[in-house]
């Protein structure tokens, strides 16, 4: 072999590294700037009503949602998800604690409910689903509570050592729960990182059987397809929204609008009229 040809060889070899070195630079490049990206996103849910706009941690949404979910179920107006919520939001800032304070050392759950004065075992308190039964079922026996004032309606059913407390939370309380009623139609929307693990279709509908029950709603692939209509439908929709994280959704469809994960926001989109269509996702660890 010629020195020319030896130069042309080395030239040659030498290229094909340097573009491989940019390429590889590129691919990690990229790789650098999605996790960055990922590690810059605040999550957050957010309600939106009229002027007005209120955040919640997205544990706290889906709690939220929970309860207000439970409040249609037993046939009771927005005004009961809207106390239970200004509730909540006091007792337990909306996350199922496991433990009390000094007024009330065995206080536990989302409403701060004490076995010691009848509300139910430790362990029934700290079940969402009970314990948010538990507060309707008392609020219920309340004269007239839907016209009292939100804190005069939650302290006649907590009997609280801060019964005033409950007013501050009163306008964040109404903007979820009428969100998640479904008065307020795509009023709720959460901004979330990039999925991790794949969503389960199946643990959506039991999920969604615990808050929603009775509806009709069948699995395909990786949809759950809710049949629902007008504010049941956006109750169902927001609900899947606000427990987006917890259930590791991508996509939430109904009445003309979908929010997406990856936009963090109601579009619009082609959807199937009378229809909640709930896509799980793909986690990047199943990629």
């Amino acid at each position: 072999m010629t020195r020319a040809a030896r130069t042309r060889r080395r030239r040659s070899l030498l290229s094909l590294l340097v573009l491989l070195a940019l390429v590889g630079a590129a691919v990690y490049f990229a790789a650098t700037e999605i996790d960055r990206s990922q590690t810059l996103v605040r999550e957050r849910c957010v309600a939106v009503v009229g002027p007005d706009s209120f955040e919640l941690a997205p544990d706290q949404a889906a709690n939220a949602a929970l309860i207000s979910g439970i409040s249609i179920e037993r046939g009771l107006p927005a005004r009961a998800a809207s106390i239970a919520l200004a509730t909540a939001i006091q007792e337990s800032k909306l996350r199922n604690i496991d433990y009390g304070d000094h007024a009330g050392p065995d206080s536990r759950g989302l409403f701060q409910q004490r076995p010691s004065q009848g509300w139910g075992t430790e362990e029934q308190v700290q079940d969402p689903v009970y314990a948010a039964n538990k507060f309707y079922e008392v609020l219920e026996k309340v004269p007239d509570y839907e016209s009292m004032p939100v804190t005069d309606a939650a302290q006649t059913v907590q009997r609280s050592a801060y019964p005033m407390a409950y007013a501050d939370h009163e306008a964040e309380a109404k903007a979820f729960a009428s969100a998640l009623t479904g008065h307020s139609p795509a009023a709720l929307n959460c901004v979330l990182k990039d999925a991790e693990t794949s969503g389960d279709p199946t643990a959506v509908l039991e999920q969604l059987a615990a808050v929603h029950p009775g509806l009709d709603a069948a699995v395909a692939g990786r949809e759950l397809r809710v049949a629902a209509a007008d504010e049941r439908g956006w109750a169902v929709a927001q609900w899947a929204v606000a427990s987006a994280k917890q259930l590791n959704l991508e996509s939430v469809a109904y009445a003309g609008l979908s929010w997406q994960r990856d936009d963090g926001a109601w579009v619009a989109a082609n959807t199937d009229a009378g229809y909640v269509v709930v896509t799980v996702a793909q986690g990047s660890a199943a990629a």
